[in-house]
């Protein structure tokens, strides 16, 4: 009984550990709200919807499965070799037989490496071509979207979801799959070749199996949640940043840096938690699978040793060094494969969460679209507007705009006036179909906008609004919007037309100065002028001015109001502005207040009617003399 004392004391150790490990497996919750466990869809729907993705490159993958079957040999073989060479030393070496046996060694070790190297080099292009039209599709998809979906989605959750949620999906598509299928293949090889080698040998390697899914079992519990923990951390940090960052003179302003760094330091602090959760986990698992070979090796070492030694045989097959040698690197070949399929299998399932992440976003259908009629404008447009009892709600029915109905005729200025809250810029933000009514028509030359498709709607207006977006490039890039078909003459007539070449030509690079982010290196009137220029250079039929003088300084404003005066004569013109002084020359002024209209006529005429304009614009002249005085 002595004898069998080591193999106890092995058994004895790894009872432990189970025993151990499953009681943390019954005691952890696995309550989905616990572990942030928010799938919704099945593996099986991700993995459909993804193999679309790859269908186009089948070629490749069987390509790669035949190197893969190449590359196994390696593992399958080699131990053989070496328990040969092994045998041969002992019993009746031979020169030429061991110079065969290294060359065959050697042949087949090249053709391993040679077909693993090619096989990485197609994976990766394959996967990362993928990779690229998911990202592609996402940004489209996210371009697609109404202003109210992406009001409602912060920034840097979108900016996760194509870049980072789409490096975990590159994985799957470069290793993981691939990697899976190849140690699957591997394991089955090597235990077929143990098999036939010793099969008494090779049951005591399969003694340990069950323990071996026992832990991976439990540790793919773990593992989910350390997995679920650094991907929310992740996605907490990336929409933390891309709001802060672009709010940073805010914060730098009022001085609360210490506050912003604070939140960030509690984002970081979790995040560094939930990382360290997954070291934790991946620390525990590795080392047990580890414990695992080596109790594998110890027992083959001491039965085979005592096999050999006593010249036993088990199960009607004897023991040879050669057969020892072989084993001790057939179970290497046969844990190593083994833990990573674990491991891989959790790879996977990152990858399928995060798959699952961007296809929630391809799945939100957009709010405004175009309807299965809708028609193409042709070049004739004029710009007549007409607004036909027209409800709107951002929300429910908290109505923002009551029955609202007015008439701008081609060419004509009309002005929308009233205090913050009355719906101007809403009804600006409508026409271009931003968002859709709930009630009532609103008509571009007779046609309901509904009927007409996004793009074209949209290409008749251009917008000139308060807070100028310049992309970063350079001042022309910021002009003609990557429209190729713009020549340089035509921008350079543009930026005269509104007053913009007179700050362009004083720049040292001209039109190829460098725009930087957010057009940050340029005034307030200067970006304005520029998205004059901006319009202009698209010949828009209906110009739309969203406070674009407000907080310009008074010589700048000069040269806007002037353009403004130019551009009046291109065609119709709409234009939200506080200060009524700016709109004196306009066709039609409409007075909003809560969303309906009170008054509506000329500048003159209202000053007449002596209502809530004449009192306005008497207020705001009272005010600029006082100023000015």
């Amino acid at each position: 009984m002595r004898e069998f004392y080591p193999l106890l004391v092995v058994g004895g150790v790894i009872g432990v550990f189970s025993i151990l490990f499953t009681v943390a497996y019954v005691a952890m919750k696995d309550k989905k709200s616990a572990i942030g466990f928010d799938r919704h869809m099945s593996d099986k729907e991700l993995l459909s919807r993804l193999l679309r993705y790859a269908r186009p490159y089948v070629g490749s993958f069987l390509f790669v499965g035949v190197l893969m079957l190449a590359s196994i040999a390696y593992d399958i073989v080699s131990p053989i070799l070496i328990g040969s060479i092994e045998e041969m030393l002992r019993d009746d070496f031979e020169m030429a037989r061991l110079l065969a046996y290294v060359a065959v060694y050697g042949s087949i070790l090249v053709l391993s490496l040679v077909c693993t190297y090619i096989e990485a080099i197609v994976l990766q292009r394959t996967g990362q071509k993928i990779v690229s039209r998911i990202r592609e599709d996402a940004f489209v998809h996210i371009e697609g979207l109404s202003h109210g979906q992406l009001n409602h989605i912060p920034v840097g959750k979108l900016v996760t979801r194509v870049t980072n949620d789409t490096g975990a999906i590159s994985m799957l598509f470069t290793s993981i799959v691939v990697n899976l299928v190849k140690n699957c293949f591997i394991v089955v090889g090597v235990l077929v070749a143990m098999l036939c080698l010793n099969y008494f040998l090779t049951l005591m390697v399969l003694a340990f199996v069950p323990f071996i899914i026992l832990f991976t079992v439990i540790f793919r519990k773990f593992s989910r949640r350390a997995y679920r923990r650094v991907k929310d951390g992740t996605t907490d940090i990336n929409t933390f940043l891309s709001e802060n960052l672009s709010g940073m003179k805010i914060t730098q302003i009022f001085c609360r840096e210490e506050r912003k760094l604070a939140e960030f330091s509690e984002k970081n602090r979790r995040l560094f938690k939930a990382k360290q959760g997954q070291i934790f986990v991946f620390g525990i698992f590795r080392p047990v699978v580890y414990m695992l070979y080596v109790s594998s090796v110890l027992c083959l070492l001491y039965l085979g040793a005592k096999g050999y030694i006593d010249g036993v045989s088990f199960l009607g097959q004897s023991i040879t060094s050669g057969t020892i040698v072989s084993f001790y690197m057939f179970i290497s070949k046969f844990f190593n494969p083994i833990q990573s399929l674990a491991e891989q299998f959790n790879w996977l399932q990152s990858a399928l969460a995060s798959a699952e992440k961007i296809f929630t976003v391809l799945d939100m259908a957009p709010e405004v679209v175009d309807a299965p009629d809708a028609i193409e404008l042709g070049d004739g447009v004029s710009g007549k507007i007409e607004f036909k009892n027209v409800y709107f709600a951002y929300e429910g029915e908290n109505w923002v705009l009551k029955d609202v109905s007015f008439t701008v005729e081609a060419g004509q200025t009309a002005a929308f006036v009233g205090s913050t809250g009355s719906g101007k810029t809403t009804i600006l933000s409508l026409l271009c179909r931003n968002y859709d009514i709930q009630k009532g028509e609103i008509l571009l030359d007779g046609i309901d906008i509904r009927r007409i498709k996004l793009a074209s709607l949209r290409r008749q207006f251009g917008q000139m609004l308060q807070d100028v977006f310049l992309f970063s490039g350079t001042v022309r890039s910021n002009i003609v919007l990557r429209d190729e078909t713009i020549t340089d003459g035509e921008v350079r007539e543009a930026c005269r037309y509104v007053n913009a070449d007179s700050f362009i030509e004083r720049l040292p690079k001209g039109l190829d100065e460098e725009v930087r982010e957010r057009g940050n290196n340029f005034s307030a009137g200067q970006r304005q002028l520029l998205s004059f220029a901006r319009t202009i250079v698209h010949r828009p039929k209906v110009m739309i001015l969203d406070e674009a003088t407000a907080n310009i300084d008074t010589e700048t404003e000069v040269l806007i109001q002037d353009s403004l005066e130019r551009m009046m004569n291109i065609g119709t013109m709409l234009i939200v502005a506080h200060r009524l002084s700016t709109i004196r020359r306009a066709d039609k002024i409409i007075l909003l207040s809560h969303g309906e209209i009170i008054e509506q006529g000329t500048h003159d005429a209202l000053i007449e009617q002596k209502g809530r304009y004449h009192e306005l614009y008497t207020l705001q002249s009272r005010r600029e003399q006082l100023r000015k005085a």
